[in-house]
């Protein structure tokens, strides 16, 4: 009897120990989980246009002097040359873009890369030429911020983020949303393509079912498009278009948040967090028309000779309407 009331005892005093070690865990999991919501309700919080893009640093002109609504930024997007393993690369295309995440909205400068402009301490010299010093000078990073805030003096426009990826790195990302459909306004043949075998391919004016590889020779092409430099700009504008699109597509939706958080590798060098990427593009595909949302703005410019205190030597430059790049930016920008 007394054998039975120990073995009782003890098998009590084990149950008490195993409802208290459930105990611990279920406490502990439930930490956990509350934890888990918590922090994701942060995030999400977070990572709402109107909290995450709010008091924002500008690269250039100061930021003080423009009314800079919650939910917006200015963006330039850079595309070079440079290949794999070079230190630096010449500016190839540069879209200055106003992002308003209240209205969906999105609209596009696109700045010729032969544009002159002005380098404190080094004199006047033209665009594609300061990405590529710059960064030989300073590394990647500081160097593309140098060339931004050219831009921004040149624009007068604060620029928060920046984004530099080349060729490869574009192909790259058309190829990882399975490729666009783009729509040319104008046959393109290609004359200078990055690949021998797409020499003097042609694509009539429509819509074209196409990969990344084709995508970036049909952007990088000017020289039979009409009026070349800004007929390539057109063309940037339909990639962009077709880009938005797909990324747009509810099959792709899911895909989102790891798309986003692997464009770093498709870059050559951003000041964007992956919180930032991961927060205007949520927040764009929420609502997104491409066609009537992305508002692409080209500025009219001279060609002319001109000294080039860079290069020391004479130089083709394209010399931009200063009123009309004033008055558009001061519309669209600020």
């Amino acid at each position: 009897m007394v054998q039975l009331n120990e073995e009782s005892r003890l098998s009590h005093k084990k149950a008490k120990k195993s409802h208290r070690v459930l105990r611990y865990v279920l406490l502990t999991l439930a930490i956990l989980i509350i934890g888990g919501v918590g922090y994701g309700a942060y995030a999400y919080y977070k990572l709402q246009p109107q909290n995450h893009f709010n008091h924002l640093k500008a690269i250039g002109q100061s930021s003080d002097k423009f009314k800079q609504r919650t939910g917006t930024f200015n963006l330039l997007l850079i595309g070079s040359d440079a290949r794999p393993g070079d230190p630096a690369g010449h500016s190839d295309s540069m879209l200055l873009v106003h992002v308003n995440l209240n209205t969906h909205n999105y609209d596009i400068l696109s700045i010729p890369r032969d544009t002159r402009v002005y380098m404190p301490g080094v004199g006047y010299t033209k665009l594609t030429s300061v990405n590529y010093m710059e960064q030989l000078n300073h590394g990647l990073k500081q160097g593309t911020t140098n060339a931004v805030g050219a831009i921004s003096q040149l624009t007068g426009v604060p620029i928060n983020y920046f984004a530099e990826t080349n060729n490869w790195g574009f192909q790259d990302m058309v190829n990882a949303i399975g490729g666009i459909n783009m729509t040319l306004p104008f046959n393109v043949t290609l004359t200078h393509p990055w690949y021998a075998e797409d020499q003097n391919k042609t694509f009539t004016a429509g819509t074209h079912a196409l990969d990344g590889k084709i995508v970036n020779e049909i952007v990088h092409e000017r020289y039979s498009l009409p009026g070349t430099d800004y007929g390539r700009q057109q063309l940037q504008e339909a990639a962009l278009v077709g880009i938005a699109q797909k990324v747009g597509q509810p099959a792709n939706v899911t895909k989102l948040p790891a798309l986003f958080g692997s464009l770093s590798k498709y870059l050559i060098t951003t000041n964007m967090t992956q919180d930032d990427m991961v927060s205007a593009g949520l927040s764009a595909v929420s609502d997104l028309h491409p066609q009537q949302q992305i508002h692409y703005h080209q500025i009219q410019g001279t060609d002319e000779v001109m000294y080039d205190d860079m290069l020391q030597a004479n130089n083709d430059e394209v010399v931009l309407n200063p009123s009309q790049l004033q008055s558009l930016t001061k519309k669209y920008f600020n």
